[in-house]
């Protein structure tokens, strides 16, 4: 059974400002997305040109996972797949990593793009650059079912289990003094130890969280906003051309309602931060408030 202790505010994204003109995906040589733009992926500083190779996932239901083919899909692969297009290029190709393995192999020239909700933080800005931002949402701490566990207070004392290198391991570090960090490759390993007992509790993403309240006996008994740190698509350092490229494209598909679609789809209920909506429908309350399923 799934309870949860919070509602939701209202999202207040930061998603970073752009003054470039938002225009179809056809039209102007220039414009990303057409046919000279993906002559142009030759000037992009790719592994191959004409092709995306995106270190990625496997294992992070809804944004990023493999499905019974082995194939990837997830909000944050089919919202890339789509801005890639936009861009010139349909030739993309991902590979799952460790999370913590991502934004490193990312920087040294592995992969081209990190996609899997990396939040933007100024440690992270370090080593890799990022897109603008396009998703931001909630950290929730999973407890078993009927934990004595709603505040944060309520964690003194326990094993609290983390995604190494994630934005909840920081969190955690820097927020929970009196808990005892177990570090995993991904949620289905902190899940499974939450299972077995071996710690008294897992912190992930909401999205996550409520996917694994689905399936097991726990609650989603702590919601803490992370609208300060959204997501974006990882580059290597330095490929301003392609990040800038994305970016127009990114902002072009929440303008053309793409972003939204796909957020309806993978993320059913939940709140819809109001700044990535097409600008005719932001200020709706509708669309972004909503309250916990």
């Amino acid at each position: 059974m799934m309870r949860t202790t919070s509602r939701f505010a209202r999202g207040a994204a930061l998603l970073a400002a752009t003054t470039l003109a938002l225009s179809a995906c056809s039209g102007d040589d220039s414009t990303p997305g057409s046919s000279a733009a993906a002559d142009q992926g030759e000037n992009f500083d790719l592994i191959d040109p004409g092709t995306i190779r995106v270190a990625s996932m496997g294992d992070a239901r809804p944004y990023t996972f493999t499905d019974e083919n082995g194939e990837f899909t997830g909000f944050d692969v089919e919202f890339f797949k789509e801005v890639a297009g936009c861009v010139g290029i349909d030739d993309v190709v991902f590979t799952g990593q460790d999370f913590s393995a991502i934004l490193p192999a990312v920087a040294n020239g592995q992969f081209d793009v990190g996609v899997a909700a990396i939040g933007i933080t100024e440690e992270r800005q370090q080593t890799v650059d990022f897109s603008d931002g396009y998703l931001a949402g909630y950290l929730t701490v999973i407890t078993p079912e009927g934990a004595s566990i709603t505040e944060p207070e309520d964690l003194a004392g326990q094993r609290l289990g983390v995604v190494q290198g994630t934005l909840q391991e920081t969190y955690a570090a820097e927020n929970f003094p009196d808990v005892e960090l177990v570090r995993f490759p991904d949620n289905n390993a902190g899940i499974s130890a939450l299972n077995s007992g071996t710690i008294g509790a897992h912190f992930a993403d909401y999205e996550a969280a409520k996917q694994y309240a689905t399936q097991y006996d726990v609650d989603l008994a702590i919601n803490i906003p992370s609208f300060d740190a959204p997501a974006g698509f990882a580059l290597k350092p330095g490929n301003d051309d392609f990040r800038e490229a994305l970016n127009t494209c990114l902002e072009q598909k929440m303008e053309d309602g793409t972003w939204r679609d796909l957020y309806q789809e993978w993320f059913p209920g939940s709140p819809m931060p109001d700044q990535y909506l097409p600008s005719s429908e932001q200020g709706s309350d509708d669309a972004s408030e909503t309250t916990t399923p």
